[in-house]
Formats: C-alpha cells, structure tokens, sequence
C-alpha cells in the first residue's frame, strides 16, 4: 500500500506572498501564512526530510544573531519546565540531523526573529528575516555546561546559487549521511589522540594535575588518564594542539573541566567554576609552559554564569 502523504510537507523557499521584514502577531498566524508550519516549537522539519523554518526566541545562551550571520543551537537538553539545560544534546535528534541534511543537500532554511524576548517568548511577535543556508556545524560544550550541536548560517542573497556542503572534516562530498557521521567521530578521536597528548600524560604519568589521583588498572602499575585540551580544539573556539593547551586530568575532573565547573586563574591556581572560591594549586612539572592565553579563553567561555545566576535569582530578564 502507498504510503499516505503529509498534509503538512516540508517546504523549502520564501512562501508566497510573504516579504522579508513582514511582522506576524504569533505562531498561529505563521502557521497560517506557511512560514513555520510547526506550532510552538522552535525547528520545522524532520531528520529524513530537512528543515524549511526555524525561529529564533533566545532560548540558548550560546546563540548569536546578526543580520547576515547568525550563530544557531539546535534541540534538545532543555527542561521546558525551567528552561534550563539538564542533559547533552545530539546531533541525531530530528532538527539537528535534518539541519545537518540541510547543509549536505544546500536547502534553504526560513528564518524568523522573536521580537522582545523574555523568557524564551516574543512577546512582541516575529519578524520574517529571509532565507538563509547551513555553511557550517559542530559540536561543543555549551555555557550552561551540556554539549550542545551548532549551526552557521549565512544570508542567502539575490540570485545566489546554494552549493551543497560537506559535512564530514575531510571535505568528502560522495559519501552518504551516515558515513560521514562515522568520519566526523573518528576525526574528532584521532585530534585527541596525538603526539601532543601522550607527551603530556608522560610527563605525568597519567596522575591528575587537579586532583592527584592515579587511576591504575593493571597489576604491573599501568594507568590511565585523559587529555583536557584548555582552548577547545576545533570550530568555534580553534584551540591549539600544543602542550601549552593540554592538562592531565583523571576522567572526574576532565569532566568538571570541560563543562566549566573547574576552572584556572592566571596564576595557575584551580577554582570551582561555580563558585570562584580557590581550591588548590595546578600541579605541573618543570618543561610544561601552560599557555595563559587559553586558560584566559576557557574561562571566558563561563563568564556570564554568574550574571544569568544573579538575573534568575531577582526574576529579571
């Protein structure tokens, strides 16, 4: 038997009749013009389909908006009740693997702004900003400490032909959806394991510089730890594979680390994130220069932690 269609499809391109600037009142009123077709959620589209519109209501804090360029976090992860992060997000769930497809098929992508956004909701209605393309997407771990999937669009503009991009880090084209995952993971494994990281761990002998622990596994004294690059590698944040940008922590405090919960200062000393209150000394051995640059970077990325702290306590906005 023939699979029914939708009655609601994905559609890709400017719904007619709607103009760039055009103000509409609300989701229904979207809806009702074919410009969103997904009432009350933020993503239109499917994993198998695409995306044809998303809305942007500020409901990350790792979002930026501009005119032409806007820096865009996917789904997942959020607590609607409190609307605050509680758990990683992925890049399968539905509006983050179809935006993926977006960008591997060069499909457009609707966007339309919350105008006066408080608490995740406009409430001075949405403003319809034009098509825009998917040039780029990662993974990284987000201000409220979960990771989170990004996404880079660009304006489309007048008579510009959207080239499908790829989506794996080696540039491969031919390849389907899922290979390309595979080849994006194993990239990121193998930036993790390189010369630079099993010098580090050497000079340690695999004991945590926060903690001191020695995780041994093996009756002749083998042990294990992980590298903790300070200045994230790879998009957004472009951090050095070098020494001076690498830790060796135990998998607790790497954890800690990533997610900002423990950060350094610029004297080497390590903090609790949350709290800023010293905990102790970084330990480190003669030869290893950690580059302040990147610990100023890491701790930058947590910088507003403790203002969206203060606004959420006093009910601002």
């Amino acid at each position: 038997m023939a699979k029914a269609k939708s009655r609601n499809p994905v559609t890709f391109g400017a719904p007619a009749g709607v103009y760039e600037g055009q103000h509409f009142k609300g989701h229904a009123e979207l809806h009702a013009r074919g410009v969103h077709r997904q009432l009350g959620r933020g993503i239109s589209g499917t994993a198998t389909e695409g995306v044809d519109s998303i809305v942007l209501s500020g409901g990350y804090l790792d979002d930026e908006y501009g005119e032409d360029e806007i820096t865009y976090t996917g789904e997942g992860g959020r607590d609607r009740s409190t609307q605050s992060m509680v758990a990683d997000q992925t890049m399968d769930a539905s509006g983050n693997a179809g935006l993926l497809l977006n960008q591997a098929l060069g499909n457009p992508v609707r966007v339309i702004r919350g105008l006066n956004i408080k608490r995740q909701k406009a409430t001075g209605g949405y403003v319809y900003c034009g098509l825009f393309r998917v040039a780029e997407s990662w993974t990284t771990m987000g201000k409220e400490g979960f990771r989170i999937c990004q996404f880079r669009l660009l304006k489309i503009e007048a008579g510009e032909t959207v080239k499908p991009q790829p989506v794996s880090p080696d540039g491969d084209r031919e390849t389907d959806l899922e290979e390309q995952f595979r080849r994006t993971v194993a990239y990121e494994r193998l930036m993790r394991d390189s010369k630079v990281v099993r010098k580090v761990k050497d000079m340690y002998d695999d004991a945590c510089q926060v903690c001191g622990i020695r995780l041994v596994v093996s009756p002749d004294g083998k042990a294990i730890s992980q590298a903790a690059h300070i200045q994230a590698l790879g998009k957004p944040h472009n951090g050095p594979d070098t020494v001076g940008n690498v830790l060796c922590l135990c998998p607790n405090c790497h954890a800690l680390f990533d997610r900002g919960a423990l950060q350094l200062t610029d004297g080497l000393e390590v903090i609790d994130g949350l709290t800023q209150k010293f905990i102790r000394a970084l330990t480190r051995v003669k030869g290893h220069q950690i580059q302040v640059n990147c610990v100023r970077q890491h701790r930058s990325r947590w910088a507003d932690r403790a203002a969206v702290r203060t606004a959420e306590g006093d009910g601002s906005s």
